[in-house]
């Protein structure tokens, strides 16, 4: 059992699985169309967080799937941050969630009764956390380890949080520090400190569910949470959505600091570079950016901060809701304005 580590079944790990984005756009391209459906308030459109359905005027559902391979070898630890990511989706459409479905892909010829177990406790311990119930689920043998969450919860029809809804003039806040993928690639390679884990672990199994609070502001325009495509990737969906054009300040950026010290030292994930292979065309560098800063900002984040849309006269009380919640690190990265969607970093 002390011997068994979960990233050694796996080919990837955490949101950094996730199909780079000009793979999936091209996937998605001749997909049906929805059709009219009047009460399907979010769908598939603006590439939001999850699909939102209202079922009369002060209540709409929200529906949300997330799953992934191990980015740790604990398997408790896997499952804590597998269903933390999962239900970050359903606080950034500004909602609270109502109860969830497992999610479970197992070598069952490969990993004890008991580690299995230990995935799916992880998971359901940060559902209590949330106050939701794992209240089914399914369950299928895989050749990877393979584990996540279907997210309900309920929202406002006019609380939603579209990720496509900011507006010229909105600062730009992000909840949580960056370098999750650059710690799981270090913790692959055995370059990884406790410390380093344990920060790691800490950032990825922090709730996100200050969403709710930010949900009930008016000032709140848009959000969207920053995982498998990194920050620039999570804010070209938000400019494209608002057709607006974004200017993030990369010394402003948080950064887990251990995560800083590896991706000045090369540590970097695949992932990264297909993120930037797929929508570098939209992003203005400046010409001194170094290399590390630039896989710094397409770093896949696995059950990353929230990234928020609002007007200035909000900001201080969106910095005060996230430091409220224990989010000490959420800082203003930039602003939206008119223009060209598309992100320039200075």
């Amino acid at each position: 059992m002390d011997t068994i580590k979960l990233t050694q079944f796996s080919h990837g790990g955490g949101c950094g699985c996730k199909i780079a984005p000009a793979v999936l756009q091209d996937i998605l391209a001749k997909a049906a169309p929805l059709g009219v459906f009047p009460d399907l308030l979010v769908g598939t459109e603006t590439s939001d967080d999850a699909a939102v359905y209202r079922l009369n005027d002060s209540q709409a559902i929200i529906a949300t799937t997330d799953f992934f391979m191990p980015i740790v070898d604990d398997a408790h630890d896997f499952g804590r941050i597998a269903a933390t990511n999962a239900l970050s989706d359903i606080y950034a459409m500004g909602g609270r969630p109502l109860f969830a479905l497992a999610i479970v892909g197992m070598p069952v010829d490969k990993l004890p009764v008991e580690t299995i177990r230990d995935i799916l406790a992880g998971g359901e311990s940060v559902c209590r956390a949330a106050g939701i119930a794992v209240a089914g689920g399914h369950s299928i043998d895989t050749s990877e380890p393979i584990y996540g969450l279907v997210g309900i919860g309920v929202v406002h029809p006019d609380r939603v949080k579209r990720n496509s809804a900011a507006q010229p003039g909105d600062v730009l806040v992000l909840g949580k520090p960056l370098g999750i993928g650059i710690l799981s690639a270090a913790l692959k390679k055995g370059e990884l400190s406790p410390e380093g884990y344990r920060a790691m672990v800490d950032t990825a199994t922090r709730l996100n569910a200050v969403g709710v609070m930010l949900g009930d502001m008016p000032g709140v325009h848009a959000m969207t949470d920053v995982t498998g495509f990194g920050l620039l990737g999570h804010l070209l969906e938000i400019v494209r959505g608002a057709g607006l054009a974004a200017r993030i300040r990369v010394d402003a950026l948080p950064v887990i600091g251990e995560a800083l010290r590896l991706v000045q030292a090369g540590v970097t994930t695949g992932a990264a570079g297909r993120n930037w292979a797929s929508y570098g065309h939209a992003v203005a560098l400046p010409t001194d950016c170094a290399e590390w800063q630039r896989n710094l900002l397409c770093d896949p984040q696995t059950s990353g901060g929230l990234l928020v849309a609002c007007n200035e006269e909000s900001e201080a009380r969106v910095l005060a809701a996230f430091r409220a919640q224990g989010f000490a690190e959420a800082v203003t990265i930039g602003s939206l304005d008119a223009g060209e969607p598309r992100v320039e970093v200075q």
